[in-house]
């Protein structure tokens, strides 16, 4: 008992076989290779539990995980298989003969009952050792109890159903409080609810199940030995919501309906498979006297629970007249039976045995066997001895059991991590379809398959179904890996001519229109489909070729514009002079690349359409690009042709702002050629400054001369401050224009004079008009009647210049006025200046003992200082570190000298010494000590450093050096 379940044994009885209905082996496949390296785990091990009962095991039950048996007649063993190593044992304290009936466990393990045989029911709780009796209970032979799995908890069963010998179905509740002494009773209630009849009257109640389903419907399974009965209904709003007895008197009148069976082993069993813990149960096998009854509950039936019935007949050697089944329990695709010898498996898809398990004679006959539906762990046991079942892989060959059948979604829904089975299935299933005729079906199940790609096309062509191959290499083509080009290139030609040539079979024909309709959409939908854009762009060429064989050229276009191949859509419109419809291309697409090709052949044919579509796009072009199409296109010289160039190129200056040298130089030219009133106009607007104009002015020199556009020309000569030229060209258009030309110049008056003598010589010489002349003369001021006089011949009389020669003589004797007052003016400033001095020498200031320096704060009579007319007196020291940072470098370098010449000047003497040294200083040549001082005077004390400009002229100092900001910042903190 120490280590029970921990260690086990090899059974000593035989081996467990499998046999062919569920074979293991797998099959192997064309495309995989399926090498199996372990021996393959039988479905169903059986394990011996190294366990010795002190006495005979009379019954077993066990749930989640909770393991309960009665040994003999007065003892409870329960294990909590999670520690196996903690058992429990109970003492159930009867002192008369009853023995132990049947255990009955709830789903959560907690709840125990306890059926004796003496029509009495005990009740023992997990979580206690207190073996307490229902007293309500008590006259009933239980055979089955049905547990509330939706409120039934550890602390509580919520309500249940109990089935009696008597046929006799009684609702109950069972609480685990145990209260104390004279505390309420486990049992909270106990009443009958239905009798259960079979043709002699009352049935044993062999088993009871009870579930809800997701609709809030409650369903309830009985069985008697021979019926299957099926309670369904909602139950009914008020107090008792949660109960069942809303559900059995909806039957009180009539019976509920039933499956009966003639043949009768004295009893029955059913048992149910729930693939998750608290889920719903999915299928159902009732043991009974004709074989086992399996088939699918189906929770959202209105009438029955039960759905896809069948009988299986028991094996050879089982049934009522030979070897009776003693307990049946089931899993996914197994029914197990248990024998007093043996266990049989029996497969529910095939009824096949798929297990025979003999057990040794030595550990005595079976008794039964249950299932622990949370772990899926199947239990059997003798008097002496306990046996475990593990289920692996149960499922594991069920594929082929569902293809044999043709069921082929199951068969694929049960290989699906199996690639080699799965493949297996498709195939038998291709092959199926082909026997069918369902060709779309087989294409598409052979698509998936890895058969060999030739063999399936040929057998395709062969039954003349080319649809289905179309299918079929579609299929195979979505499935290809990117590094798998030949493959594509191969597939993706050969349906472009597979549609090919049933569009061209079929077109003209007039019965087979609406095919040919269809047929041409699948074309369209394979030739856009995304999952094949990326093979159809990498054979778009061949594609291509294939089109323009088949003399295709809807299609061509159709493809061509789906691969975004605009070049080739809008080549094949030039090529058929469909010029608009390939502008409607580019305009639609907005690729400038295709605009720069394709431009020299649309501006010929429709060059306003073009030209609106050039400015629709706007800075998206590149002009500079387009101008070899404008220049091929306006050789020709037309209007229409050169209005189209400039009404683009304006657009271009105008609009977009364009400032290439290129494209206004090609705008000079248009307009020099073809509209020379705007010459002029374009080249004022541009300015005259010749670093803002964007054309090149030689050029445009040179083009407004090549045409004669003699104004233009002046224009371009005064933007290059050619005055000169321009005046001389100017005067052979247009004197007003010329004098225009002359005033240009405004900071040079020596070239204006000369430009206005060109012009005076121009008018005399040229014009012989006199007046003109002279009005030229009143223009300028800068020209005098003796700078015009050379050039009038020698016969002009003098009374043509009278007026001219008064008004010089006038001026002349207005200017030395104005200079004779200029001199008194000077003289009297002169004088108050002398006037001033002499005030200022005489000037002083007083100072205080108590006065401080300005600077230093310190007395001012301790050290040499300087006294300012404005009152701020400062130490000669404190004034000279104020003043130098205001001073230039010069001025810095000449102060830093009279300090290094003053220092090393020897210190003055007194009386006559004191001259004759000042004497000597002057002997030698070099300043004297006053004079140093004099000029440091001058440097440092010429004016007050608070009053003066060099207080002004740091107006944009800060008041802290940018140097020491960092320290001064700091210094806050």
């Amino acid at each position: 008992m120490a280590s029970i379940l921990d260690e086990y044994e090899n059974s000593l009885s035989r081996s467990t076989v499998l046999q062919p209905g569920c074979p293991s082996v797998g099959i192997p496949h064309s495309g995989y290779v399926n090498a199996q390296l372990e021996k393959e785990v039988p479905i169903f091990t059986k394990q011996r539990i190294d366990f010795t009962p002190t006495e005979r095991i009379t019954s077993l039950i066990i749930s989640s995980n909770q393991l309960c048996m009665s040994l003999g007649k007065d003892t409870l063993l329960r294990i909590d298989l999670g520690k196996a190593n903690e058992p429990n044992h109970v003492e159930l304290g009867r002192k008369d003969d009853a023995k132990v009936h049947k255990l009955f466990l709830d789903h959560t393990g907690s709840h125990l009952l306890i059926a004796l045989s003496s029509t009495e029911v005990l009740y023992v709780n997990r979580n206690g050792q207190k073996v307490r009796p229902l007293a309500r209970w008590k006259g009933q032979l239980v055979e089955s109890v049905g547990w509330n799995k939706a409120l039934g908890t550890e602390s509580s069963t919520g309500p249940i159903l109990v089935g009696t010998a008597q046929g006799q179905i009684f609702e109950a509740e069972l609480s685990a409080s145990e209260g104390g002494l004279f505390g309420p009773a486990p049992d909270l209630y106990f009443r009958p609810l239905y009798v259960l009849n079979e043709e002699g009257g009352p049935a044993p109640v062999c088993s009871l199940e009870a579930e809800r389903g997701p609709d809030g419907r409650s369903f309830v399974i009985a069985t008697t030995r021979q019926r299957l009965f099926q309670f369904i209904g909602r139950a009914a709003e008020g107090a008792e919501a949660q109960g069942f007895s809303g559900l059995f008197a909806a039957y009180t009148d009539h019976p509920p309906p039933f499956r009966e069976f003639p043949s009768n082993l004295g009893y029955s069993e059913l048992a149910f498979y729930t693939p998750k813990l608290r889920s719903a149960p999915r299928a159902f096998a009732w043991m009974m006297g004709d074989g086992v009854l399996y088939g699918a509950l189906d929770c959202g039936r209105p009438d029955s629970l039960l759905s896809e019935e069948r009988v299986w007949e028991y094996p050879e050697g089982v049934g009522p007249g030979a070897s009776p089944p003693l307990a049946i329990v089931l899993t996914q695709f197994h029914f197990l039976l248990l024998l007093a010898d043996r266990v049989e498996a029996v497969c529910t898809l095939t009824g096949q045995v798929v297990l025979r398990d003999h057990f040794l004679e030595k550990f005595g006959p079976l008794k039964h066997m249950v299932k622990d539906s949370s772990t899926g762990q199947l239990w059997a046991y003798t008097e002496r001895a306990v046996f475990r079942y593990h289920v692996q892989r149960e499922a594991r060959d069920v594929w082929r059991t569902y293809l044999d059948m043709n069921r082929f979604d199951l068969a694929k829904e049960y290989c699906r991590e199996r690639p080699d089975c799965l493949d297996t299935v498709l195939s038998r299933e291709a092959d199926f379809c082909f026997r069918q005729r369902r060709y779309l079906e087989s294409a598409r199940c052979y698509a998936l398959t890895q058969s060999y790609f030739e063999e399936i096309a040929l057998k395709f062509l062969e039954a003349r179904q080319e649809e289905a191959l179309v299918e079929f290499l579609q299929r195979k083509l979505a499935s290809l890996k990117p590094a798998e080009r030949t493959q594509a290139t191969l597939l993706t030609t050969w349906l472009t001519e597979l549609y090919l040539s049933r569009l061209g079979a079929l077109q003209g024909d007039p019965e087979a229109l609406t095919l040919y309709r269809e047929t041409k959409e699948c074309f369209r939908a394979f030739l856009s489909s995304p999952r094949h854009k990326e093979w159809l762009f990498a054979s778009r060429a061949s594609i291509h070729e294939l089109l323009a064989s088949h003399g295709d050229t809807e299609h061509m276009v159709y493809f061509a514009v789906i691969m975004q191949d605009y070049e080739r859509v809008v080549a094949y419109h030039c090529q058929h002079e469909a010029y608009e419809e390939a502008l409607a291309v580019l305009a639609r697409h907005r690729d400038p690349q295709l605009f720069y090709k394709f431009s020299p052949i649309l501006i010929r044919h429709i060059p306003r359409q073009l030209v609106d579509a050039w400015m629709e796009l706007g800075s998206r072009l590149d002009a500079r690009q387009l101008i070899p199409a404008l220049v091929n296109y306006s050789q020709g010289g037309e209007v229409q042709q050169v209005s189209q160039a400039i009404r683009y190129m304006e657009f271009c200056v105008n609009v977009l702002g364009e400032t290439e040298q290129a494209i206004h130089n090609y705008l000079l030219s248009l307009y020099a050629r073809g509209r020379p009133d705007s010459l002029l106009a374009y080249l004022e607007q541009a300015g005259a400054s010749p670093h803002r104009v964007h054309y090149d002015l030689k050029y445009a020199l040179r083009l407004c001369a090549e045409h004669g556009h003699h104004r233009a020309c002046v224009h371009v000569y005064k933007v290059l401050e050619l005055y000169e030229e321009a005046v001389d060209l100017a005067l052979q258009v247009d004197v007003d224009l010329a004098k225009q030309c002359a005033e240009l110049p405004e900071e040079d008056e020596e070239l204006r004079k000369k430009l206005w003598l060109k012009i005076a010589r121009h008018v005399v010489q040229e014009e012989e008009d006199v007046q003109t002349a002279m009005a030229c003369l009143a223009s300028c001021p800068l020209l005098k009647i003796e700078d015009v006089l050379p050039f009038f011949p020698d016969f002009v009389t003098i009374d043509h210049f009278k007026e001219a020669i008064c008004s010089s003589l006038k001026a002349y004797n207005y200017h030395i006025q104005e200079l004779q007052q200029e001199m008194e003016e000077a003289t009297a400033s002169a004088q108050r200046i002398r006037r001033d001095l002499q005030e200022l020498r005489g000037r002083y200031g007083t100072v205080e003992p108590q006065d401080k320096c300005a600077t230093c704060d310190f007395p001012l009579l301790n050290r040499p200082f300087y006294l300012f007319l404005c009152g701020h007196m400062f130490h000669a020291d404190c004034l000279l570190q104020a003043v130098r940072p205001g001073l230039p470098a010069y001025k810095q370098a000449r102060l830093e000298e009279l300090q290094r010449k003053l220092g090393a000047a020897p210190p003055p003497a007194k009386g006559s010494a004191r001259v004759k040294e000042a004497e000597g200083g002057a002997a030698t040549g070099g300043p004297s000590r006053e004079q140093l001082k004099a000029d440091l005077d001058e440097l440092v004390a010429a004016e007050c450093v608070y009053c003066g400009e060099l207080m002004i002229r740091s107006i944009d100092r800060p008041f802290i050096d940018p140097q020491r900001y960092k320290e001064e910042q700091l210094s806050w903190l």
